[in-house]
């Protein structure tokens, strides 16, 4: 094997963060700094239009007594209790339904996917149409005789209609992620348990769901932290004030809500964002957690 030359050595150990330097200092200045700066700020009483001083734990303090703090988180985490058992199993069933290679089987994987790159205020939108008052879904109803619902009126069932959008738009995204797995699973596991006499539901959870596994707790994962993060349907749903007297609000609003504006309490969101952030981190230990134990 030839020699490398001296001037090649030298350069050797710093050519590897020369080709991440662009990287870096893009995940520094969009990434790095907002989260050191939020998580400073959330120590202060900065406001949009002054810098602010220390108050230590005021903040965090002040959110115990926070009648909207309590009132977000409990949005949040029921978004998370409704919505990631619905997105880990749907999309799983969806996956097994146009794996199939029947003809005209592409324009339903396309149809299931075409939510997933529409636009999020635009989806909102419609489904606002469609369960408004005085919209289809209602009209529907009424022909029916069934009468008004208010979808978009009633604390509870806003937060469900936007959960279901929720769902709705995302099957598509973890129908692929699960299409991806499935070509991995062997069809000689599939054979061997029709031949032991195994019908659809049993080879299903016998041999598909554990082939699947991980990425059912990939999915869980990816879900439950975008669960707990909602914003835009919520927001295109309920209107900024969060639905009737705000009950519907979740985290994410609250945090939009107070640290924007010329009088906008930055110190007091961004401790709000820390707080965020940490149950999103805590949410994905927990995931994984539950994962290794099962495999244990």
């Amino acid at each position: 094997m030839a020699a490398v030359p001296a001037r090649v050595r030298r350069q050797l150990p710093t050519s590897p963060w020369l080709f991440a330097a662009p990287g870096l200092l893009v995940a520094g200045a969009f990434v790095l700094y907002p989260f050191l700066s939020t998580l400073l700020n959330s120590f202060t009483d900065r406001r949009t239009l002054l810098p602010g001083g220390f108050v230590g734990l005021a903040n965090y303090r002040e959110m115990l007594h926070d009648d909207m703090f309590w009132t977000g988180l409990r949005n949040s985490t029921l978004y998370v209790l409704g919505v990631v058992p619905a997105l880990v199993v749907l999309p799983l069933l969806l996956a097994l339904l146009v794996q199939k290679n029947i003809p005209g089987i592409t324009f339903f994987r396309s149809a299931f996917y075409t939510p997933v790159v529409a636009s999020i205020v635009v989806v909102g939108l419609i489904w606002v149409w469609l369960l408004d008052e005085r919209g289809l879904v209602n009209a529907l109803l009424e022909a029916l005789g069934a009468g008004h619902v208010g979808f978009l009126s009633d604390q509870w069932l806003l937060l469900l209609s936007a959960m279901a959008v929720t769902v709705w738009k995302g099957l598509g995204y973890y129908m692929i992620i699960y299409l991806a797995a499935l070509a991995g699973v062997p069809r000689e596991l599939h054979e061997a348990a029709a031949v032991d006499g195994a019908g659809p539901v049993r080879r299903f959870l016998t041999v598909t769901v554990p082939a699947v596994r991980s990425t059912m707790v990939l999915v869980a994962a990816l879900s439950s932290v975008a669960a707990f993060k909602v914003f835009s349907e919520v927001y295109l749903m309920a209107g900024p004030s969060g639905g009737p007297a705000g009950e519907d609000t979740t985290l994410v609003m609250l945090v939009q809500r107070t640290g924007t504006g010329l009088t906008g309490r930055v110190g007091y969101a961004s401790a709000l964002s820390v707080v965020v952030f940490a149950v999103t981190v805590a949410l994905m230990l927990l995931v994984l957690r539950a994962d290794r134990r099962d495999e244990g």
